[in-house]
């Protein structure tokens, strides 16, 4: 540690993201990107502004705001834009929770414990039920803002919309953060919400579901007064936060959504496959309604099987939190690709001695 650097960092654990290897070798099932690439004219909308780099993007994020309300049927002042769903969490985390503090679950994006830490924000966390759900209950008592993932980050268990709206009416003087990353693979979103709720922000990505993860484009919706507080924060920092390509690759993106749905489709399909496959290999796992399994057996815990499985060429996402060490989370590829790790999920077992670990039939 340099002289330099503040006091208060001095403790400061930043977030660890999943391996992006640089050689091509692996299959990537760690970092639940989308198996599949961005809707066709999504590329040549990013390409056209290549040739106006030399300007800056526009600073209001005009075309994009239109494009994400329209998902929801709300205004283009109900929304503020992320570079990367992660960026509007720094700004709401910055603009409201600095003198109130923030509670969320025990098991949840690890992104809130680093960004708390690095802004001076005071948490608390409830822990999850014993089969990872969410007990809305637990929350009534709380004053400060809640910040819940759903489905959850970590094991995409999904709490539906009558569940949140019950959240949020606890305490009206209580900001509720609902962070969607994975919402469009199987829930219902609360974004419309907004328009109802003065003291509700909706977060979403458009890595996952729209297959932009290296675009780094994000959103939030919430009420106007909300949503241009989240906008002075962000103009504070960084007035040019979505930069001229990504920003057009995401408003075609947006508007190709016979794709988007076709993509999700296929995603929740092979999920189901898997995880049922899985299922009849002796896996336990969450009730996920995201683009990922978290996964468990009792013949291989989880660093070991997360490590072979990556001997194997498969990268898989393992957690050292106490709760969750006895899984892998996998994200769901394509059906080959989900073949391949189911079959090399089989040898692993069937090496670790149990009988059943190839009992497995491709559909």
């Amino acid at each position: 540690m340099s002289r330099f650097l503040s006091k208060d960092l001095a403790c400061l654990e930043p977030y660890v993201p999943g391996e992006q290897p640089q050689d091509k070798r692996y299959i990537k099932l760690n970092t639940n990107e989308s198996p599949f690439p961005p809707a066709e004219g999504v590329a040549e909308s990013a390409y056209l502004q290549a040739e106006q780099l030399n300007l800056y993007s526009d600073p209001s994020g005009a075309p994009l705001k239109k494009a994400a309300a329209g998902i929801y049927s709300l205004s283009p002042e109900n929304v503020s834009l992320g570079n990367g769903s992660d960026e509007n969490l720094a700004h709401i985390f910055r603009a409201f929770l600095k003198d109130k503090g923030v509670v969320f679950p025990d098991v949840t994006y690890g992104f809130y414990p680093v960004l708390c830490s690095l802004l001076g924000i005071e948490y608390k966390t409830v822990p999850l039920r014993a089969d990872f759900t969410v007990d809305v209950g637990d929350y009534a008592s709380f004053g400060c803002p809640v910040c819940i993932a759903n489905p959850n980050a970590q094991t995409g268990v999904y709490l539906p919309p009558q569940k949140i709206e019950e959240l949020i009416l606890q305490n009206r003087q209580r900001l509720v953060i609902i962070d969607e990353a994975y919402i469009d693979f199987g829930g219902q979103s609360a974004a419309p919400l907004v328009e109802k709720y003065d003291n509700l922000i909706v977060v979403q990505t458009m890595s996952k579901s729209r297959s932009l993860a290296g675009a780094r484009v994000g959103f939030c919706f919430a009420c106007k007064e909300l949503a241009a507080e989240i906008e002075a924060v962000r103009c504070s920092f960084n007035p040019y936060n979505i930069n001229r390509m990504s920003m057009f690759a995401a408003v075609k993106s947006i508007q190709a959504e016979n794709y988007f749905r076709e993509c999700t489709e296929k995603i929740k399909s092979v999920r189901e496959y898997t995880a049922n496959t899985l299922k009849n290999m002796g896996f336990e796992m969450t009730d996920s309604l995201s683009n990922f399994l978290l996964a468990k057996h009792r013949a291989a815990d989880g660093g070991k099987l997360y490590l072979k499985l990556k001997e194997r060429g498969i990268l898989v996402r393992h957690f050292s939190d106490e709760r969750i060490k006895d899984y892998v989370r996998v994200t769901i590829g394509t059906k080959e690709q989900m073949d391949k790790f189911i079959e090399a999920a089989g040898l692993i077992l069937a090496e670790e001695g149990y009988a059943d670990g190839r009992n497995f039939k491709k559909n």
